[in-house]
């Protein structure tokens, strides 16, 4: 990935050799083991922390790394998809959209608790939003939390829980007006992974193996009306802050693992030799490659503009929540195309378990529906743009 220097300095740099040599030598020797065996050790996060992973965009008062920008997430986003592993990302990153509600609307009290332990790697922090009845659909969501007391008893199910089997902490959108309707009525709340009537059931997945995915029952959870995040009734905006930032780290990866795709299909294509000469020599394999490497150059482009923009202050609004509905669409239809050419380029290579491309190609569904799928982005940039 070629570094404009209009956008990167030497911290940036020295950041993303950090976050590439981290992933050199604690992640992607491990890959397929951990593949195999559905779960990474626990261990990892505190290895992460240590290079200043988990920290990024986190006050340093609790151990994070303040002086950060999306240029940093987007350098690290690429770094860490040289493994190949979506899955690993997902878990290991978990902590990148359950902490920021605790860190935007949390009490001092909570975040002097939680934050330090979450940014150190000894504790693992999941967001719980989607619901079996509707994954986009935030505003109807139907789990429900009924004041008793100084506490509140929560009942519902929440579904596709990234490090939902082993989190420590639970940022959960629950209702707490039951008779309101849509966005009103919802709030957030912090529950403690080994709260009595919290049941956890793990789920199997088309890719990301290595990703702990769970479904999670609440049979009258019983939890203190202080682990509110925000106000009540007005969780609904806590939630939304954490879209752009989680869209575009998912675009970010996306354009990660797409270039990984391009640089395997690359190298295969320039020693694999059919009928006589190499693959790269026939026109159709380098004509694959020139639409992949076509299509990695706009996704960079549209990439840095909107971190650029997202570093700016008066450039925060309407046409930069379009923008990044725009680019995670067209960051998850590259890695689409370059996962397709590169899976077809290896031939039978490609479709062998245990190689990069297969494992993407596997894992490019989740990237476009996470987050908000394809068609919803579609949706919230035509309302932005006020179509």
């Amino acid at each position: 990935m070629h570094l404009n220097p209009l956008y990167y300095n030497a911290e940036h740099l020295a950041f993303a050799d950090a976050v590439r040599k981290f992933t050199a030598q604690e992640i992607s020797p491990f890959v397929n083991d951990w593949e195999e065996a559905e779960t990474f050790p626990r261990e990892l996060y505190r290895k992460a922390a240590d290079v200043g992973l988990l920290g990024l965009g986190f006050p340093e008062e609790f151990g994070g790394i303040a002086e950060t920008d999306a240029f940093h997430v987007l350098l690290a986003a690429v770094e860490l998809a040289q493994c190949g592993s979506g899955g690993v990302l997902a878990s290991l990153l978990s902590h990148s959209i359950g902490a920021p509600p605790i860190k935007n609307a949390g009490s001092a009290e909570m975040k002097a608790r939680v934050l330090p332990q979450i940014l150190s790697g000894e504790k693992i922090s999941a967001l719980a939003i989607t619901e079996p009845s509707g994954g986009s659909d935030v505003a109807g969501l139907t789990t429900k939390a009924v004041r008793d007391g100084d506490d509140y008893l929560v009942s519902g199910e929440k579904i596709f829980i990234t490090s939902g089997m082993r989190a420590d902490y639970y940022s959960v959108a629950v209702r707490t007006d039951p008779n309101a309707k849509g966005a009103n009525g919802v709030s957030m709340l912090l529950i403690e992974g080994d709260r009595a009537g919290i049941s956890k059931t793990p789920l199997k997945k088309m890719g990301w193996w290595s990703s702990d995915t769970a479904q999670l029952h609440f049979d009258q959870c019983r939890v203190p009306v202080s682990n509110l995040i925000g106000p009540e009734n007005l969780g609904f905006m806590v939630i939304m802050q954490n879209f752009n930032m989680e869209r575009f780290f998912l675009a970010a990866s996306s354009y990660g693992f797409a270039k990984v795709c391009y640089e395997d299909t690359l190298d295969w294509a320039q020693q694999r030799k059919t009928f006589g000469k190499r693959l790269v020599d026939h026109q159709v394999v380098r004509h694959k490659l020139v639409e992949m490497a076509t299509q990695l150059h706009a996704t960079r482009a549209l990439l840095e503009d909107t971190a650029w923009r997202l570093n700016q202050p008066e450039q925060q609004g309407n046409d930069l929540v379009a923008q990044i509905c725009m680019l995670k669409n067209l960051a998850t239809r590259t890695m689409q195309l370059c996962a397709d050419h590169a899976v077809q380029t290896l031939g039978g290579m490609g479709y062998m378990r245990g190689t990069r491309v297969e494992r993407i190609y596997r894992e490019v569904k989740v990237n476009m529906i996470g987050g908000g799928a394809e068609e919803v982005m579609k949706e919230l940039a035509s309302r932005q743009l006020g179509y």
